[in-house]
């Protein structure tokens, strides 16, 4: 069989995700169950995966995806709990005083916050608590998931405090020969902070631009004009917002190792942040908002944005009363992942579901109950119910509410992540797994051009697997070997390693069961290939950056490619500011 075939075959269950979900624009139910039976006869008629294998990937994929359910249910729990109690009317009364401004309130709460909860958990979680708490504020259901999906680049490489780097990239390279011997004299412990700070650099680089270009997003496709120059206007604020998280994030990462660098620069983020927002510092003089209700178009809507404010007579609760569940969350999150001894009890073997060798696949699935975010969420609705006194009837129409849009989001993940799992476990007894195999032809043709086309491996890695984690798993050693077969030495391939996690991170952005998942928390469904074709241009925008910076950091000193680093990002605003409306969409504050 020729490459040329084999790697048309190894993209098929890709291409037919992006044909059905992106280009026709079918419901994720459909495009993912026709790229399951793709995926699943592909491996099983031309890879020669044993059928056991195809067995076993299916059912951990969907043991997976009730993982994810379940997190789903918790933060739609959260919300709808925080809605009876009256809490969300303090809340959005809180954001109102900071700034109107709902340019300024998305920075707030998606970068800032959401990287927080992204170095605490990962998961998915940012988008879980952050988008239907924009929802709850006034944000078009679309408009939230959009924004909340493209923060998620930046801070994943060090989400779920580190995991990406500490578990995805350590389990890719370490005890292998090959690194060992290219690394040496150097310990394989000391290798991996450097390559930390490598994706720290990165990531800063690129980064400290997206809290712009999510805003131009945002007023491209839901302010009144449908323009980019719109969310543009506060691009100072923008700037500065994103400085306030990629310089302290960078600092972290060069001090403390890959830990805490997303959870503390979220957190110095807000203190920084917050009050120059509260004081006015470097916002323009017309606020922008959304259209009027009636307005709205009918697909920006899920059943969120339907919440009725029915205790809109009552007093209003304090700030703090009504911040305290996200509070109790933010802490709960940190302790059980930072606290050796509470991790270790939460993960127990007693207390983990264990599926092991499916249908003697050598496949194993693992599910950490109590250690799993939706847990977490849970706790906190149920201590909301207990410190703003809920009525029990309140709460049990909470939980009603949050288990039917649960329901609504299951078929689609039931079918996404087992198809990600077969295409993943497809490897046989004479081929490679069909990543493997994409990455392994792409490598062959680009030769030593090898490191622009690093993140896109990485992306399209957590594209698949839903994963920066999963994606450093399977592409790690693979990038360390094709950088060290074009004589790039342990400098350069460990650089080529951190554009893996740059590109696996950026992924997380058009992820299908991430976006899946973020749309089931605020009641949005079949709207899936329409948010992945617009964070497309993010997405791409992050990869093509991440090569060019790759390319002029190996060339050393200064050379033409820091023009094109230079160039790159300038162009792709330049491009998003030409596209103008006649409606005006400010007011006055």
């Amino acid at each position: 069989m020729s490459q040329v075939f084999t790697f048309a075959l190894a993209l098929l269950p890709i291409a037919t995700v992006f044909l059905l979900l992106v280009v026709l624009a079918r419901s994720a139910k459909l495009s993912m169950g026709v790229a399951y039976l793709v995926t699943a006869a592909t491996a099983l008629l031309v890879w020669g995966t044993d059928l056991n294998k195809i067995l076993g990937a299916t059912v951990n994929g969907a043991v997976t995806a009730v993982s994810l359910l379940y997190i789903i249910f918790g933060a739609i729990l959260m919300l709808y709990t925080l809605e009876e109690s009256g809490g969300i009317r303090s809340i959005r009364a809180g954001f109102t005083s900071i700034s109107p401004d709902r340019r300024v309130q998305a920075i707030i709460i998606a970068w800032l916050f959401g990287s927080l909860i992204e170095g605490a958990s990962g998961f998915g979680t940012p988008a879980a608590i952050a988008a239907p708490l924009l929802v709850a504020i006034g944000f078009p259901a679309m408009a939230a998931v959009l924004v909340t999906l493209i923060m998620q680049s930046t801070p994943v490489s060090f989400g779920a405090v580190g995991t990406p780097i500490l578990v995805g990239v350590n389990t890719g390279l370490s005890g292998q020969a090959i690194v060992e011997q290219t690394i040496a004299p150097m310990a394989f412990a000391d290798y991996l902070v450097e390559i930390a700070v490598k994706v720290a650099t990165l990531h800063g680089l690129i980064g400290f631009l997206i809290p712009l270009i999510m805003i131009g997003m945002m007023t491209r496709f839901f302010g009144s004009r449908r323009s980019f120059t719109e969310g543009f206007r506060i691009w100072k604020f923008a700037l500065f917002a994103g400085l306030a998280f990629t310089v302290p994030y960078w600092i972290i990462a060069s001090l403390l190792g890959p830990e805490f660098p997303s959870l503390v620069g979220g957190i110095i983020g807000l203190l920084i942040v917050v009050p120059a927002a509260r004081a006015g510092f470097l916002i323009p003089k017309e606020s922008f908002d959304f259209p009027p209700r009636e307005q709205w178009d009918g697909k920006w809507v899920g059943k969120l944005d339907d919440l009725e404010d029915h205790r809109a007579g009552l007093e209003m609760m304090s700030l703090l009363k009504a911040w305290a569940p996200y509070i109790f969350v933010v802490l709960l999150l940190v302790a059980t992942r930072t606290i050796p001894d509470f991790k270790a009890w939460l993960t127990a073997p007693e207390r983990t579901m264990a599926f092991d060798d499916l249908f003697g696949s050598g496949i194993n699935a693992r599910v950490q109950w109590l250690y799993l975010p939706g847990t977490v969420l849970i706790l906190a609705s149920l201590f909301t119910f207990l410190f703003h006194r809920m009525r029990p009837a309140d709460y049990g129409k909470a939980l009603r509410t949050s288990g039917s849009t649960m329901i609504a989001a299951a078929p689609a993940l039931l079918l996404a992540v087992p198809m990600v799992q077969v295409f993943i476990n497809s490897a046989s007894d004479t081929m490679a797994s069909m990543p493997i195999v994409l990455a392994e032809s792409v490598s062959a043709v680009v030769g030593s051009a090898w490191p622009m086309f690093a993140p896109l491996i990485g992306s399209m890695g957590a594209f698949v697997a839903g994963s920066n984690t999963i994606s450093n798993m399977m592409f790690s050693l693979f990038q360390f070997s094709t950088a060290e077969q074009i004589g790039l030495g342990a400098a350069g391939a460990g650089l080529v390693v951190a554009l893996q996690a740059i590109g696996g991170a950026a992924g997380n952005m058009i992820c299908v069961h991430n976006v899946v998942a973020a749309s089931a928390t605020v009641g949005l469904v079949d709207r899936e290939g329409e948010i992945i074709r617009m964070t497309l241009i993010p997405m791409f925008y992050y990869i093509v950056q991440g090569g060019f910076l790759g390319l002029a950091i190996l060339a050393g000193g200064l050379n033409l490619w820091w023009i094109a680093v230079l160039i790159w990002p300038a162009a792709v605003l330049f491009l998003m500011s030409r596209n103008r409306g006649a409606v005006p969409a400010t007011q006055k504050r």
